[in-house]
């Protein structure tokens, strides 16, 4: 069967290349791609936006199954369209996705839910917003409610900064319609850990955890970003006692809470959470596949990946298993010089041929001359590893070998885990 995947980034590539591994799967597209993902699957220059140019394409080729990965792309909708041309895809309804494209949305749900996260209130007027920020005081956190690139949650340290991201965000509008609404609540101390889990609705299929690194520089310091890194298990964070704490209330509540509410999701859950003093709370929820999560997940996943994803989409989880590699997974990202702010593009990158990890590309495109940088986050270099420790020096050992001019990377990836 054809498959194709919808985006083109470090995730994307990482979920051609599996679902390539697939022994059904015969061929696998991937609109647009990039200069990377082209050595797994048949890249097809459709933006992520172009709904009609994709479902057209998605008939002409007979595509049996589409996977969507970015969020801007569920939130628009690309599902429902699908499934109304009579095309099967991979991810949940505008509707249920709602549930990372409005932070307003995921909160009340959490509370109605009694899913454990932060202390909040939500605002669309910025006179009320202001006042309550001076009642809870600082620290705290501002979010802007729709999606914003992951720009839109801003970490508050004093009212002053409080103050001016209200204003930023509501009135300025910093981050578009992303903005009209906010939500404040409280900042949460303590250390984050990813979960995913397929939900088709009626029932889940946790996968193992990971810990993503955000902060552009060593040792949590820097700018947000999309993420400089991630391993996988945090054994040292998720615990089985924790693990089981995920399964009781967040997991399950959030699928008593679809069936209350109605919401037909079926796809990839990914709630962040902050493993407190006072027990996990749940940061946000996301409702696709993690980047650069999934690079170290599925390449530690030892089942058919297709499979899988067919058995959400049909909701027949409760009827299948996952298998997983006993090895641990570290994934490093080069990034642009300057990422996460201003950054050149079109250097040509040397080293990829002598690498003996996986190399999933995030932001390169292919020229003549050969492989060249075009984003931010460049690539995702993944290593296996009988242990924690093996599984980074493989990584790192990789990323010496790729250079490209300018380039940057952290050096402590997964070192939170070594030192448990």
């Amino acid at each position: 069967m054809k498959v194709l995947v919808i985006g083109s980034g470090g995730r994307e590539h990482a979920l051609a290349w599996k679902l390539k591994q697939s022994p059904r799967v015969t061929q696998v597209f991937c609109a647009p791609g990039n200069g990377g993902i082209a050595q797994d699957a048949t890249c097809v220059p459709i933006r992520i936006t172009e709904h009609a140019a994709l479902i057209e394409f998605a008939q002409r080729e007979g595509i049996a199954l589409t996977v969507v990965g970015p969020d801007d792309a569920l939130a628009a909708g690309i599902v429902d369209h699908f499934q109304a041309a009579g095309l099967r895809a991979f991810g949940p309804t505008q509707r249920a996705a709602q549930l990372e494209s409005s932070k307003v949305f995921a909160k009340d749900f959490m509370v109605r839910h009694g899913i454990p996260c932060a202390r909040s209130a939500s605002f669309d007027d910025p006179i009320a917003a202001q006042a309550y920020a001076q009642k809870i005081g600082a620290p705290m956190v501002v979010k802007a409610d729709g999606l914003a690139l992951g720009k839109g949650v801003l970490i508050c340290h004093s009212q002053g900064e409080a103050a001016r991201a209200i204003y930023d965000i509501m009135e300025r509008r910093a981050f578009g319609e992303a903005g009209r609404r906010i939500v404040i609540e409280e900042f949460l101390e303590g250390e984050e850990c990813s979960i995913h889990a397929l939900v088709d609705g009626r029932s889940y299929l946790m996968f193992p955890g990971a810990q993503d690194h955000k902060r552009a520089l060593d040792g949590d310091e820097g700018l947000n970003t999309g993420g400089m890194g991630t391993f996988s298990p945090p054994a040292h964070l998720l615990t089985p006692e924790l693990e089981q704490r995920v399964r009781t209330d967040v997991l399950d509540r959030f699928i008593s809470g679809l069936a209350k509410d109605g919401l037909d999701f079926r796809g990839m859950l990914f709630p962040g959470l902050m493993i407190t003093r006072d027990g996990l709370r749940v940061l946000e929820f996301n409702c696709r596949f993690g980047d650069p999560e999934t690079q170290v997940l599925l390449t530690r996943l030892d089942s058919d990946f297709l499979a899988l994803l067919e058995a959400t989409i049909d909701q027949q989880l409760a009827q299948v298993s996952a298998q997983w590699k006993p090895d641990a997974a570290v994934c490093v990202v080069m990034a642009s010089g300057g990422y996460p702010g201003k950054y050149a593009t079109g250097l040509p990158i040397a080293g990829l041929d002598a690498s003996e990890a996986l190399v999933f590309h995030a932001g390169t495109r292919r020229e003549d001359s050969g492989i060249v940088t075009a984003g931010g986050r460049v690539l995702g270099v993944t290593a296996l590893g009988p242990t924690l420790a093996a599984a980074r020096d493989r990584a790192y050992a990789a990323v010496a070998k790729i250079h490209f001019e300018g380039s940057q990377h952290r050096s402590d990836i997964a070192a939170k885990g070594l030192r448990a």
